[in-house]
């Protein structure tokens, strides 16, 4: 009776996935002159990258932790896959901004500028690099793992897939989406036969192994002083966020697919899958009768063997490494994506030449490089890999959600009100993001020296370019200085002159007057705003705040027009402080400006809107 149910839910399976795979348009779509992914191939993407972690994350973090490991595990998957509803956010921001991919990257440049920006570069691509590196080697320790291979043939090995991988990008995207989805139906019966089986073969002893972790756990956490229970937590948690690696991707491929709610529905999708899958096998395996010292690097792979035999377990092992290889694959997606949207910024056109597959090979050529250098350097341990992973992936985690913060800080919800989410858990994730990257850069060097490393490189190099070559440069250039506005003003007979500070984006102005300024402070990085009247005078904000802006302004406009009486005009803040906390601290700035210009009239009024009886 056993047999027949497997039979019927895997032939169900495999008939789900089969219809999902050749349904028309369901991982790919031509229109408006391009191909686009849908949501499922995106997500399918990732998660051949997120699920690999599988095969090597419990036995990391129980190597770090011990029996916590179960427990911590799956408080993990639940926090990561919470937070992944910020990069939902970020990717509606981005897109309400008509920027299209770049992931981490793109919104720090946006909300912070170019420096943190290469930060996020360095951070990402750390991880990119590690998680192709990583993901490589340990697809041949699983591989090999029924039989005997020199260090060194490993090492070939790795590299081999890294250029197999590069050659199948170079084939294009579409071609990539439906190959990966293949892995994936494998994947999907390989993992259901396995959860079946370790449910089905949990004892006694399985019992007691779960219920000593959640009793480590609870003796850990209990130790009278809240800093040194804070700090245990952390440790445990960063130890275990290398089991979630690779859910940034989806965002930083958002250019692949047509709108943020493809990205929306891709989070929900690796949430209901390895969300869930992730912590189950992990429980089941580290709650089994293995030594795990000796089973490192072959873990799961040991475990399937255990509950469902041998050939079961050379299925997982090939698993294993197809979903490895893909998690390389995923590598070469999501860093191809970043460093297109970097060199079409700065005008690197050569590097982001395509085939005629429409594919980046330059670039896939530059990562198998990148790729096999950093494997030759740490000679294919997966130990030191492992350790020097998981600092990139958490730093690029501290970069979204402190510019997500500081964006709603600046902007509050009023711009974009489709989607956005609580403020305050959004700092509550932050500071665990950040304490846990300070833990890991203390307990792990060689991720932190590499990090570094690569930070240091990017930043020097990417100023360099930046300085020479950064959209923000002709944005600049279009600024209308302080003397337009003096001269301007002057030319009025009049003896009062009047200044109206304007945001960005505010209706036209109507009858421009010679006494009359219209000044509009703005973000060389959101480009120049619309010139509304030949009054209006627009002016760039950069390594001052808008205040100092005002400030320096109205000291020039003092002591260049001393015969005139001069009028300042602020528009009535309607936004609440509360939403938009920038309000409230702008209104208090505005409300010192008297006590600095005695001789100027200040206003903050609200004109009112004519009355239409159909808008009610």
């Amino acid at each position: 009776m056993k047999t027949i149910v497997l039979i019927t839910a895997n032939l169900s399976l495999l008939g789900l996935f089969l219809y999902l795979l050749f349904r028309k348009n369901g991982l790919s779509y031509f229109r408006d002159g391009r191909i686009w992914l849908t949501w499922l191939a995106v997500a399918v993407i990732t998660l051949m990258d997120e699920l690999t972690s599988v095969f090597y994350a419990p036995a990391e973090a129980h190597r770090f932790i011990g029996p916590s490991a179960i427990v911590f595990i799956a408080f993990t998957a639940a926090f990561i896959h919470y937070m992944t509803t910020r990069l939902v956010e970020i990717a509606e921001i981005l897109e309400h901004h008509k920027i299209f991919g770049g992931g981490v990257y793109s919104f720090s440049y946006l909300v912070l500028g170019p420096t943190v920006s290469f930060v996020a570069v360095s951070s990402i691509m750390v991880d990119y690099i590690l998680t192709a590196c990583l993901s490589a080697v340990s697809a041949v320790e699983n591989a090999t793992s029924f039989f005997v291979v020199s260090h060194i043939g490993k090492i070939a090995i790795s590299v081999t897939i890294v250029w197999a991988v590069a050659g199948l990008n170079i084939l294009g995207i579409k071609e990539n989406a439906r190959f990966t989805f293949g892995i994936f139906i494998l994947a999907g019966l390989v993992f259901f036969n396995l959860i079946v089986g370790g449910i089905a073969s949990l004892d006694a002893d399985s019992i007691v192994r779960l219920k000593t972790s959640v009793d480590h756990v609870s003796d850990r956490l209990q130790t009278g002083s809240w800093t040194r229970d804070y700090g245990i937590f952390i440790a445990s948690v960063a130890s275990c966020v290398l089991a979630y690696s690779g859910v940034e991707s989806v965002l930083q491929t958002a250019g692949l697919v047509k709108t943020w709610r493809e990205i929306g529905k891709a989070y929900i999708f690796l949430a209901l899958t390895v969300g869930i899958i992730t912590p189950v096998v992990a429980a089941l395996a580290l709650s089994a009768p293995i030594d795990f010292a000796q089973h490192e690097g072959d873990l799961i792979t040991h475990y399937a063997t255990m509950v469902n035999g041998v050939w079961f377990g050379i299925a997982t092992a090939t698993l294993a490494s197809l979903t490895l290889i893909m998690a390389v694959n995923t590598a070469f997606v999501a860093s191809s994506e970043l460093m297109e949207v970097v060199s079409e910024r700065y005008g690197f056109k050569w590097f982001i030449a395509t085939n005629n597959r429409a594919s980046l090979y330059r670039i896939h050529i530059t990562n198998a490089i990148l790729f096999t250098s950093i494997i030759f350097i740490t000679q294919g341990s997966q130990m030191i890999l492992a350790d020097m992973y998981a600092i990139g992936l958490v730093a690029s985690f501290c970069i979204n959600m402190g510019a997500l913060i500081i964006y709603r800080y600046f902007m509050g919800t009023k711009e974009v009100l489709q989607f956005n989410t609580s403020r305050l858990v959004t700092l509550v994730i932050f500071l665990i993001f950040v304490s846990c990257f300070f833990f890991l850069a203390w307990m792990k060097p060689h991720g932190t020296e590499l990090w570094a490393a690569i930070t240091a490189l990017v930043l020097v190099v990417g100023l360099m370019v930046a300085k020479r070559k950064g959209p923000e440069i002709k944005s600049i250039a279009g600024t209308d200085s302080h003397m337009d506005l003096i001269l301007h003003l002057a030319d009025s007979p009049e003896h009062d002159v009047h200044i109206f500070f304007r945001r960005p984006r505010e209706e036209a102005i109507s009858e421009p007057k010679q006494n009359e300024a219209y000044v509009t402070f703005y973000n060389p990085r959101h480009g120049t705003p619309a010139r509304l009247a030949s009054n209006h005078f627009r002016m760039v904000v950069v390594k001052r705040s808008v205040y100092q802006h005002i400030m320096a302004l109205l000291k020039v406009v003092e002591y260049e027009l001393q015969d005139r009486e001069v009028n300042v005009h602020f528009g009535w803040p309607l936004s609440s402080w509360i939403d938009r906390m920038s309000i409230g601290v702008m209104v208090f700035n505005i409300m010192r400006l008297p006590r600095q210009f005695h001789t100027f009239n200040f206003n903050i009024n609200y004109p009112g809107r004519t009355y239409n009886p159909k808008q009610r």
